[in-house]
């Protein structure tokens, strides 16, 4: 009861709008999301890739995507809990640039989801880390917020020790450079030996940062590296060929 006045007093007063459609809150004490938002994150639908977790065009192509058919990776699976689209991609923008950490525990829950067979095997989850300085400019950093609410030890076992421009911010080509030596392992990381263990970020677009962070846990001794995010940029489908034109009468002599 006093809850439901507190968030109508807020409501009519300050008039709170969802971060990611900009309706007016329901209930603004419960979160910068509104229910409709949360409750429309848009899930990647099956037939994805066994391995990845994309999308694949149709029931028919296989199990494996192109990228990974034929293609060895230091991650055994790779799931998220939607694609970095539409409320979801909204929800991460604010979570991870505008410092509100308060969406955590609710991100976390849609990856325990989409994640559960992953975990279900898993010793403890790994953040991937921040450059020092990076995460002093932020404040925190968003993958060791999102593992501290999935519900296993959290192993803060790797360092990125190169600093670079953000993945964000580069185009697909220049990703797997910007990653090369990045990281290393943390002085406790002789823990995974023989361990399962979960890579946790907030966002898969490449891989090329899950690889480079599973590459090192794989050399320090892990049996298995899984990878778990809050989103995954999906490849891009390639579209119907576009209509030939239509030659004139003169065109066709």
């Amino acid at each position: 009861m006093l809850a439901s006045a507190a968030n109508s007093i807020v409501r009519v007063l300050l008039a709170p709008g969802c971060v990611a459609c900009a309706s007016v809150l329901d209930r603004p004490l419960d979160g910068p999301v509104c229910a409709a938002c949360w409750r429309s994150l848009p899930r990647i639908a099956p037939p994805w890739c066994v391995r990845c977790g994309d999308a694949l065009p149709s029931r028919l192509a296989g199990p494996c995507c192109a990228r990974c058919e034929g293609r060895s990776s230091p991650i055994a699976l790779a799931r998220s809990a939607g694609r970095y689209d539409g409320p979801l991609r909204d929800i991460i923008h604010v979570f991870k640039y505008e410092g509100r950490r308060v969406l955590a525990p609710r991100l976390a829950a849609a990856m325990r989801e989409a994640g559960a067979d992953l975990l279900a095997g898993a010793d403890a989850v790994v953040p991937v880390p921040l450059h020092p300085w990076r995460g002093m400019r932020r404040g925190f950093n968003q993958a060791d917020d999102l593992a501290r609410h999935l519900g296993l030890p959290v192993w803060r076992v790797l360092r990125r020790c190169r600093h670079g421009p953000p993945q964000a911010g580069l185009p697909a080509h220049e990703r797997l450079a910007n990653v090369h030596a990045a990281y290393a392992p943390a002085w406790r990381a002789r823990r995974v030996r023989n361990r399962v263990v979960v890579l946790v970020d907030d966002v898969m677009t490449t891989g090329a940062t899950l690889e480079a962070c599973a590459t090192v846990l794989i050399a320090a001794g892990a049996r298995s590296v899984s990878a778990l995010t809050a989103a995954r940029a999906v490849a891009a489908r390639p579209g119907p060929p576009p209509p030939r034109p239509r030659l004139s009468t003169a065109q066709r002599r």
